[in-house]
Parts: C-alpha cells; sequence; structure tokens
C-alpha cells in the first residue's frame, strides 16, 4: 500500500492543482495538523486514571499528548482553575500522515454500524472535526488495560477556508464518506 504522503505529492496535488484551477502546487488544500483530545472529567481526582488515559493516547497518537488543565473556575461543574480537564496531542508532518493513513483504512471502518462519516462536520475555517465514541477501535490499545472507554474528538485543520475544497482534498485522500 502507498504512504499517503507520497499519494498527496504525487496525485493529489496535480488533481487538485487542475480541478481548482491553480497556478501553483502551493496553493493546493493540505492538511496541516491533526489535534486529538478527550475529556477526563471523571478522573480529575484520580491521578493514577489520568495516567492510563495519557498512556492511551500516547498509544493512539505515536507522541505523549499534554494535560490540559481548567482555564478558569466553573462551580456547576465542580472545576477549579489549574485541575485538569483534559488529554490533547497535535500531530503534523510524518505522524499526521500515518495517523490519517490508520484512521481512514482500519479505525473508522472497525466501527459498529459504520455507513461513512458526516459531510456536515467541515466548519467556516475549512477544519473537519470527527466524535468517536470509543477509544478502544484503536487497535494499539490494549482493552485489559482500559479503565474507562472515553470519546475522542480528532480535528483535521487545513490549509483552506472553503469548506469545498476541504471535502475534496479529505475525498481524495480516502476519507470514507457517507453515501
Amino acid at each position: 500500500m502507498q504512504d499517503i504522503r507520497d499519494h498527496y505529492r504525487e496525485k493529489i496535488v496535480p488533481k487538485l492543482k487542475e480541478e481548482f484551477g491553480l497556478s501553483s502546487a502551493m496553493a493546493v488544500p493540505k492538511a496541516v495538523k491533526v489535534v486529538i483530545n478527550t475529556g477526563i472529567g471523571d478522573a480529575k481526582e484520580n491521578k493514577e486514571e489520568q495516567e492510563r488515559v495519557v498512556r492511551d493516547i500516547g498509544e493512539i497518537a505515536g507522541q505523549k499528548p499534554v494535560l490540559r488543565k481548567a482555564s478558569k473556575s466553573v462551580s456547576g461543574f465542580a472545576i477549579r482553575k489549574g485541575q485538569p480537564v483534559g488529554v490533547s496531542v497535535t500531530l503534523r508532518g510524518k505522524k499526521m500522515y500515518a495517523f490519517l493513513q490508520r484512521l481512514f483504512n482500519i479505525v473508522l471502518p472497525r466501527l459498529r454500524d459504520f455507513k461513512g462519516v458526516p459531510k456536515k462536520s467541515v466548519d467556516e475555517s475549512g477544519n473537519y472535526t470527527l466524535g468517536i465514541t470509543e477509544h478502544t477501535v484503536f487497535p494499539e490499545i490494549d482493552l485489559a488495560k482500559v479503565g474507562k472507554v472515553r470519546g475522542l474528538e480528532i480535528t483535521i485543520v487545513t490549509n483552506t477556508h472553503d469548506k469545498k475544497k476541504t471535502m475534496r482534498l479529505l475525498e481524495e485522500l480516502g476519507m470514507p464518506f457517507e453515501k
């Protein structure tokens, strides 16, 4: 199977350049980064569970994530400023393309009753956000070591501010959209 990064350079760039009538290959839409994050609301007091979540997200991403802390106190959610509330990791370059390839070809097809990802999840900035309800669908996760099944939010950030161009880029990269 061809690496998704090479496929982008060799096949997708010339195709999108012609399709959108662009004069330069640098003007072709591209994925800039992928941000993976999850909340740890129930584990905010449990250090062991926090470490487990950080380990799981690190295995999924292939690099060490950071623990995100609350920027302000919210009494309704029993959150104090500086308290851990989430785990986040940003992927760029080779790691980003490797993650996207695994996501499109292995993880998404493993989801229960998967019929494709929704096309409406592109925002005005040209970024695609996908929610996954169970982080255990990733093959890197050992089910015996999972404390609690958590949801993930995966955002694919692009360099374009056009929904149409973002959709075409993701289609060409191999994202399985719903029919």
